[in-house]
């Protein structure tokens, strides 16, 4: 592993439908600069527009230095090793070239992208609230629903990087309609705008012309709103009901709950505990612990930055 020092940084680059974020990081996985702007929605819908977005953070962030790898999480899907992008939530990208246009700005520099829950589920194995287990599932709620997967210690990203996706295993076969194509998917009733959305046709709405996001709506679990509470035991309920269906299946340790939403703490993981306990009771199942991914908001650019950082443990052998 290399360490570099003060004046030596990986670059983290975290990809996402509503915001960009991007960091310098150190080889012990510490964050020492950071930034982030909104995906506006003008560069949304247009793929130049949008890299030019990406291009003026990562310039901000790397001032006055050049990184020694660069690390990136963004949606799926994509085509993986070569880092075509094609995030469900940035319809501007469909197999946008992303790895190709940074090896292009950093030339002679190691370019890896994986999907954005993958970076977040290795940041929490390597240095959050998975540190140590043997099996662990990452999960990202936040404009979509993603997962990554730690399996004996090692990351497995599946023949095209998109393993561990949890977001779109059914949890309701009568359920909404999801942007895969499918119906019932967890992202179909878990992400943060169906919960907004759902509560605004429950007849919710913010008070004092608040913009009627999901802040604004944990806002109002809070302060005891019952439709905004029930917007969140919808959502984790179902996350309880995927988690136990992927803790029979591959007898993990720990799921880590991170992205936007896990925000709600107990008014999202706690429905998800309980519809857990409820569903699961093989015991090599039932001692799965379900917490809140524990690096908050870096938990994507530490994990990125892993890719390149400490490589040789978190990017499987031969996807180069």
């Amino acid at each position: 592993m290399v360490t570099p020092s003060d004046a030596e940084f990986f670059l983290a680059i975290d990809v996402g439908g509503t915001k960009l974020a991007a960091a310098r990081v150190d080889g012990d996985g510490v964050v020492h600069r950071r930034g982030q702007v909104p995906t506006a929605p003008s560069a949304a819908g247009h793929g130049d527009e949008l890299w030019r977005t990406l291009l003026a953070l990562v310039d901000d962030v790397c001032a006055g230095g050049t990184p020694l790898g660069v690390g990136v999480g963004c949606g799926g899907p994509m085509r993986w090793p070569v880092g075509a992008v094609s995030p469900l939530n940035l319809p501007a990208w469909r197999d946008y070239p992303l790895r190709d246009r940074l090896c292009a700005r950093f030339p002679n520099r190691e370019v890896r992208v994986a999907n954005d829950a993958i970076a977040m589920t290795i940041g929490e194995h390597w240095r959050g609230a998975g540190r140590g287990a043997a099996g662990l599932l990452g999960i990202v709620v936040s404009t979509g629903v993603g997962g990554g997967l730690v399996l004996d210690g090692r990351v497995v990203a599946g023949v095209t990087g998109n393993a561990g996706h949890i977001g779109h295993v059914v949890v309701d076969p009568d359920g909404p309609a999801c942007g895969c194509g499918g119906r019932g998917c967890l992202e179909a009733i878990a992400r943060g705008p169906v919960l907004v959305q759902w509560a605004i046709d429950q007849g919710w709405r913010p008070a004092d012309g608040a913009l009627a996001d999901g802040r604004t709506l944990l806002a109002g679990a809070r302060a005891g709103d019952p439709v905004c509470a029930a917007a969140f035991e919808r959502a984790g309920t179902a996350l309880g009901i995927a988690i136990g269906s992927a803790a029979h299946l591959l007898e993990l340790d720990v799921v880590a709950v991170g992205g936007g939403l896990s925000a709600a703490g107990e008014f999202l993981l706690g429905p998800a505990r309980a519809a857990f306990a409820e569903h699961v009771r093989m015991s090599f199942a039932a001692g799965c612990r379900i917490v809140e991914a524990g690096l908050g908001v870096d938990a994507g650019l530490i994990g990125a930055a892993a890719f390149v950082a400490v490589g040789d443990r978190y990017w499987p052998a031969g996807a180069d």
